[in-house]
């Protein structure tokens, strides 16, 4: 069911999140314990058999939901306002086939609400819980979007890296070489591209720069990031055309010079490096 569970620090308190059908979850359980933390199953009862709630949670139900058991929910509204009524999340749950609370079991057991219905819910217990919550939750949200960011980055990189070394293979490197051959085969074309694009090998940067975990591309910015997949594509290009070596390097190096006096200048680029 969940992908990831990620957590959130709101007043001290840890609040639990899900991944269900590329949807957020977050722990209404969580939430529960700010306003009882020994029963935070009766909280969770007590706002779910509000008349208020439930209206709420179908109208979210009728909206996302087309399982969704309509004739079920009109009865639990009707009983709701009765005395004695109590809802549960599980009876909640299996009476009208809902999605939008969930049970998750294991380390982060409890019970989750789809985020729209976990903010009405911190809501209830407090006004300014809820506001902790979703600067929290939207902040958590933004540094996902960059760290993904990055990864597509990272992963276009290394997509026409392969591209980029099928080519050797199929025209730079002899039959029956020894591995070892093959790898400084490797290892010379991906300094044609440091070389035009940085200005340095790598093993330059790493003299350079003894104190520096990684390599030359990891401390790229977004718009070198950019050029050296350009780079890559066009580099494979040359090796099918046959080009030789010093042929290569000076068209890409007038190749990256341009790109990366256009990059540099280019508003999303730097949207993404902020």
């Amino acid at each position: 069911m969940n992908k990831k569970n990620r957590i959130i620090e709101i007043k001290g308190a840890e609040i639990a999140i899900v991944e269900s059908n590329r949807e957020d979850y977050i722990s209404i359980t969580d939430i529960a314990k700010h306003k009882n933390p020994e029963a935070t199953g009766l909280v969770i009862s007590h706002w779910m058999s509000t008349r208020y709630t439930i209206e709420f949670m179908g109208l979210w139900e009728k909206m996302h939901n087309p399982d969704f058991n309509v004739t079920e929910f009109s009865n639990i509204k009707n009983q709701s306002g009765s005395n004695g009524f109590i809802l549960s999340s599980k009876n909640w749950i299996i009476s009208t086939n809902a999605i939008g609370i969930i049970a998750q079991a294991g380390r982060y057991g409890g019970t989750y609400a789809h985020k729209d219905i976990a903010f009405e819910f911190a809501s209830w217990i407090s006004a300014e819980f809820k506001l902790f919550l979703i600067t929290e939750f939207q902040r958590l949200k933004e540094e996902e979007q960059k760290l993904l960011g990055w990864d597509i980055k990272r992963n276009l990189t290394k997509i026409n890296y392969r591209i980029h070394t099928s080519a050797i293979k199929e025209n730079l490197i002899p039959p029956e070489l020894s591995k070892k051959q093959i790898n400084l085969i490797y290892a010379s074309e991906a300094d044609v591209l440091n070389m035009a694009l940085f200005g340095k090998t790598a093993k330059t940067w790493r003299e350079e720069n003894p104190g520096q975990n990684g390599n030359i591309r990891d401390y790229a910015n977004v718009s070198q990031l950019v050029c050296l997949s350009n780079l890559e594509n066009l580099n494979a290009h040359f090796i099918g055309e046959g080009l030789s070596q010093s042929e290569r390097l000076s068209k890409l190096n007038k190749t990256a010079i341009l790109q990366m006096k256009l990059l540099v200048d280019d508003h999303n680029i730097k949207l993404l490096e902020s």
